[in-house]
């Protein structure tokens, strides 16, 4: 179970959001089947606005002190060193993939959230000092499409920064009225609407502003909208993520909760996963059943994010994922289990 000092609701949410990342990764292996256009642009809206909202939440202690910034050195820092280039090389020496662009300076494919992350959270300090570096932030996100770089994932950095520093500023006063009952009410045709508006994605956006990863340059949409149009995108991600989340239960769900600890086993190892089934040729038989390969494609990818998170596999995975804290740790419990001279 979870520590009692923890919100299972955060845990829950933790829990939901990062099975939609594994999800959304996944359509990637379907893309020609029929729905898989429509189930990754709905996901894509509104998950990861909430999962930036999410880290900026729990952003909300951190300091340029001696044990924070040996905490982010640990858990993001040392992590994408030795996932960037991992991931990079099974992509392209196992799988296949023509994947280029140089290691750590260009994150590659999952690994951009582990460096946008850390310079969010190496800013954090500033962000959290006055309320008013929230439209701050929204205006920069406007601004950020201009770039176009994929150089440490700038654009996402500065397009997704309104998320995080709104996460950094709410209370838990605040999420609490995600729990009134007009508000759940109103998240489900609030998310029916997301839904249809995703089956006409390209007719109002573009999928690559859902991104936040691509110029406005490399964007259809007349320089006269864009901006308009990426404020649109924002703030529809913005109702969805609340929607999405209030529908999420307050309570500790036993194995579900403690799942939600999980998270970063999940989102370090699960791109290993899909890139193995598309060398083995899932994509082939997604397009000869392309239904059946969607439907199986969802369920898998539910069934991946549960089976790396169970506790058997966790604790095999999990020192990998912060290799000198467990080092420490280790030296630690023998140091304590030492019998003592007397």
């Amino acid at each position: 179970m979870p520590p009692a000092s923890r919100d299972p609701w955060l845990d829950n949410v933790k829990m939901v959001l990062i099975t939609l990342v594994v999800v959304g990764h996944s359509i990637g292996l379907v893309e020609a089947s029929a729905g898989s256009h429509w189930v990754y642009d709905f996901i894509y809206l509104w998950h990861i606005p909430a999962f930036v909202f999410v880290s900026g939440y729990l952003s909300k202690s951190f300091e340029w002190d001696r044990r924070r910034m040996k905490s982010l050195l640990y858990t993001l820092l040392i992590p994408y060193l030795l996932f960037e280039p991992a991931l990079f090389y099974y992509r392209r020496g196992v799988v296949g993939e023509g994947v280029t662009g140089p290691l750590w300076i260009e994150p590659h494919w999952t690994m951009w959230y582990l460096i946008v992350l850390l310079m969010w959270r190496l800013i954090t300090p500033i962000l959290k000092l006055h309320w008013l570096f929230l439209p701050l932030s929204v205006i920069v996100s406007l601004v950020g499409g201009v770039w176009d770089t994929e150089a440490l994932m700038i654009p996402r950095f500065l397009g997704l920064l309104p998320f995080f520093v709104l996460g950094l500023h709410l209370k838990p006063r605040h999420l609490a009225h995600l729990d009134d009952v007009w508000v759940k009410v109103a998240a489900v045709p609030m998310l029916i609407g997301i839904g249809i508006m995703a089956v006409y994605t390209d007719t109002w956006a573009e999928s690559a502003l859902l991104w936040y990863d691509t110029g406005y340059s490399e964007i259809p949409i007349d320089n006269e909208i864009v901006f308009q149009t990426r404020l649109t995108v924002m703030m529809v991600g913005l109702l969805g993520a609340f929607s999405a989340m209030s529908l999420v239960p307050r309570r500790n769900l036993g194995w579900f909760t403690t799942m939600g600890t999980a998270t970063m086993v999940i989102y370090l190892f699960h791109g290993f996963v899909i890139k193995t089934f598309l060398a083995l040729g899932w994509p082939d038989f997604t397009a000869s059943y392309p239904t059946l390969g969607l439907v199986l494609t969802v369920i898998g990818a539910v069934g991946l994010t549960f089976f790396l998170a169970c506790p058997p596999v966790r604790r095999v995975l999990e020192p990998f994922t912060n290799p000198l804290g467990w080092l420490e740790a280790h030296r630690r419990s023998r140091a304590g289990s030492a019998p003592t001279s007397v």
